[in-house]
């Protein structure tokens, strides 16, 4: 084909027109086109058609269902635009869970769609189950509301992996089930990283990595906004079933267009319809006397909530005429709120501005409300156009996890069947090779076989670091090499776990939690031992599982409990053990019959376990840290002599070049350090926070988190810490010690505290250092009526030689004679310690 040319005025032509295009896409708002657009009809064969979209069947290969036992249900419906989605449903007899891979990180839209009916021996409408993704709970607990209407659960979560799984959990003897799912990918800023926090006053930060669940959104003074009319497929319901005072106002429409402005709100915070309609106060009771416009709903009691308010002065004739004040639950969030200067000078701007409750009514109940400004000389009168209620914190139980099967490649048959032929043709030559020689040599007798141990065990690598060959930083020993005569056999069968539990007798039972029963258990030689036995019903645990045996077959340190052994036989996750006499530090505290402690000997137990976290983060070349310290897993011996335990969560520090370590957030709700929460950025101050809250713990006798109490008590932490910066936590420390503890190990030991408190890790002390001051909390409480000038913290080089030692003393102490066990004559001496979790990861 001959070439071409170009003639140069139409070459400008062309390249004008392209300009022109250009500029006018920039002056136009481009609709928002989501990354992710899954939208699932489960149980169905074929697909269903909901108004201008198309849920596909959960068969098609769109995603990846997990499950052995799933069942396509089909059933009746009432009459509606979508009843064909809710005509179908897949039932889970067992955990499973659909997969979803990501093409963008970020913020995406997730709802879940459910309608109990009956299909065989399945009631739907009594099913009670569980649904939570890789890091969130969705639902614990759910039975679906009766009635003959859908339930959908929406929720805004902020994906951090390139994969979203879904996990669906039955309860009981229920079943689990699902009618459709949609994951859809939404603006990132479509939720702000902050907002202004009511009662009391500040501001909050830490919302664009929080997930939420969607409790109400009201079109107010319009009609009801169907998923089909709004740019991020939302529904918006009337605010008449909710508005108090219906007399007072009257509704107000504007066909005007409205006029959006950079920085303000856009089209993905709301549809033209809600900002486009408004309730406004009646004309006649624009008086001294006027009363707010108050909207009341219903809400999960002493939760905490982001409420977005949206705005759009559709109302006024001209521009600063308009003033009004915000109430969220009865407490003032904004006076003489002007939307002209929100605008920037203009009318109908949309604009929305969000508040953070902390936490709401104990009757359930969150109320707002909008008011006339008491300005001089204004017009008293106020708006709203649209409301958002959103629950926080809304994870409080543990996650299961399903994950898919990686699909396998044929490669690695081909390559397997290749290189088992030429192994097994090499096997016949040597074979060969072997008879002939012996043909032509005489027999010879046989040596004795050399007596080894047998090493049946092998080091699981976490981070690809085994932990049985990493010295430590005080001692070049190396705790146990793989492969060698000295490795230790930590597997144990079985059969010997069934006969010490009696067949894991129900009466047995010492303690439940997420990842299974605890069983005390007896071996041959007598020895007490706790049992862990992972629930065999679901998947979750195995990484637990793995993280615990890698941590505790190389650790050794008194105040940290030990491994006596393990069992995988039968795809049985089993952790065994040495029984703690004395249960938890929890137990001990509150919520028990067990005797109370003394002062000193609730030091002495902090000390301990202060102890053991410090060998944690110091005691290697890379940090350990935790990631679960609570008083449920410190455990006493019967000396009560504490011990850290349960470390199926912990995670290896940051490299020696970087400051945190980048994962996603696991602990237990009210110990949570704060920034890592809010950031994801994991350092050793992480366990700092957690082991400040277990020290307030201590000295209140009082749960984490009581939601039974009032609400500026719900939560220790932030309770407790008020009354310590007022200089008064002697106000409230548990009666039954009050009387016995010094002043200045009082205040010695409140300073600590709210150092482990801080907001940021980088003002918080190390381990090392509240130990240190814990030490010198004991000496205060101890010491002659003489001592006077104590300082804070600058005081630690006045300790004692040995208190300012006791991070290298403790290390290496541990009975090493377990390293070759014989179960058949195992004795208390051969073991170290044990874990007694009754509470749930």
């Amino acid at each position: 084909m001959g070439g071409t040319t170009t003639d140069p005025k139409m070459a400008l032509a062309l390249l004008g027109s392209i300009i022109w295009v250009l500029l006018l896409g920039t002056t136009c708002n481009a609709e928002f086109t989501p990354a992710d657009n899954y939208l699932i009809n489960c149980g169905s064969t074929s697909d269903a058609t909901v108004g201008q979209r198309v849920f596909v069947a959960d068969n098609s290969g769109s995603t990846i269902l997990t499950s052995k036992q799933s069942i396509a249900a089909s059933g009746w419906t009432p009459g509606s635009d979508s009843a064909t989605l809710y005509q179908t449903a897949r039932i889970f007899s067992v955990p499973s869970s659909y997969s979803f891979r990501m093409k963008s990180r970020g913020r995406h839209f997730v709802r879940l769609h459910f309608f109990g009916f009956r299909y065989q021996s399945y009631d739907l409408a009594a099913a009670k189950f569980k649904v939570s993704t890789q890091d969130t709970v969705l639902l614990d607990n759910f039975t679906p509301p009766s009635g003959n209407s859908p339930t959908i659960r929406e929720y805004s979560l902020d994906i951090t992996e390139d994969m979203l799984i879904l996990t669906f959990v039955p309860l009981g003897s229920n079943a689990s089930f699902v009618n459709a799912i949609e994951v859809i990918s939404v603006p990132d800023d479509l939720i702000g990283d902050s907002a202004q926090t009511v009662n009391p006053s500040g501001q909050y930060v830490g919302l664009a990595a929080q997930p939420f669940q969607t409790f109400h959104r009201i079109n107010v003074g319009g009609g009801k906004v169907t998923a089909d009319n709004d740019t991020l497929w939302r529904s918006w319901d009337t605010d008449q079933g909710f508005f108090l005072n219906s007399t007072t106002t009257q509704l107000v429409t504007s066909q005007a267009k409205l006029n959006y402005q950079k920085g303000t709100a856009t089209e993905e915070d709301a549809p033209d319809s809600v900002y486009n309609t408004a309730r406004q106060l009646v004309a006649q009771n624009r008086s001294s006397s006027a009363s707010n416009m108050t909207w009341q709903f219903d809400v999960d009691a002493r939760s905490s909530y982001l409420v977005r308010f949206h705005f759009c002065d559709i109302v006024s004739k001209a521009t600063y005429s308009l003033y009004f004040d915000i109430y969220v639950d009865g407490w003032s969030a904004t006076q003489d709120l002007d939307l002209s200067d929100k605008g920037f000078g203009a009318l109908a701007v949309p604009y929305y501005t969000d508040f953070v409750l902390k936490s709401s009514d104990p009757s359930g109940k969150l109320s707002v409300s909008v008011g006339p400004s008491s300005l001089p000389n204004v017009t008293l009168d106020a708006i709203l156009n649209g409301l958002e209620i959103m629950k926080m914190n809304i994870s409080t139980g543990t996650v299961e996890v399903v994950k898919p099967t990686t699909p396998k490649s044929k490669l690695p048959i081909i390559l397997g069947t290749v290189l088992g032929c030429v192994g097994a043709a090499i096997v016949v030559a040597i074979l060969c090779c072997v008879l002939r020689r012996k043909r032509s040599t005489k027999k010879k007798p046989r040596p004795a076989p050399t007596s080894r141990p047998s090493s049946v065990w092998s080091p699981l690598n976490l981070n690809g670091l085994s932990f049985l060959s990493v010295g430590t930083r005080t001692t070049s020993r190396t705790t146990l090499t793989s492969g060698t005569n000295s490795d230790a056999s930590y597997r144990i069968p079985f059969a010997l776990l069934q006969a010490a539990t009696s067949n894991f007798d129900e009466q047995m039972v010492i303690g439940v939690g997420g990842f299974g029963k605890v069983y005390k258990a007896v071996l041959q030689d007598s020895t007490k031992v706790a049992v862990k036995r992972g629930n065999h019903k679901s998947h979750q645990g195995i990484k637990e599982f793995q993280t615990e045996i890698e941590l505790l077959s190389g650790l050794r340190h008194r105040h940290l409990v030990s491994l006596i052994g393990y069992c995988d036989e039968q795809s049985e996750m089993i952790l065994v053990y040495e029984y703690m006499e004395k249960g938890t530090l929890k137990g001990h505290l509150y919520g028990s019959d067990m005797p109370s402690l003394s002062w000193k000997k609730r030091v002495e137990i902090c000390i301990g376990a202060a102890r053991g976290l410090h060998y944690l983060h110091t005691g290697f070349a890379k940090s350990i840290i935790h990631r679960d310290v609570k008083s449920a897993n410190i455990l006493l011996d019967e000396n009560l002599m504490a011990k850290v335990s349960d470390f199926g969560l912990s995670k290896m520090g940051p490299e020696l070049d970087q400051t945190h370590v980048s994962t996603a957030v696991k602990g237990s709700f009210g110990y949570l350090d704060p920034e890592y929460y809010r950031r994801q950025k994991l350092t050793d101050k992480s366990d700092v926070y957690s082991f400040g809250v277990v020290l307030l713990e201590v000295i209140c006798a009082r749960p984490v988190i009581d939601p039974s109490l009032p609400r500026d008590m719900i939560n220790l932490a932030e309770w407790a810490t008020k009354w310590q910066k007022r200089g008064e936590l002697g106000q409230i420390v548990d009666q039954r010690i009050a009387g016995t503890i010094r002043a200045e190990s009082l205040r010695k030991y409140g300073e600590t505290v709210e150092k482990c408190l801080a907001e940021y890790g980088v003002d918080r002390p190390s381990m090392g250092d509240v130990l240190w001051n814990l030490e010198f909390v004991l000496q205060l409480q101890e010491a002659g009526p003489d001592i006077s000038n104590i300082d804070s913290m600058n005081q630690i080089s006045e300790l004692p030689t040995d208190a300012r030692r006791v991070g290298a003393l403790e290390i290496g102490t541990a009975d090493e004679s377990h390293m070759n066990i014989d179960y058949s004559q195992m004795s208390t001496n051969d073991a170290f310690s044990q874990l007694i979790n009754t509470e749930g990861r």
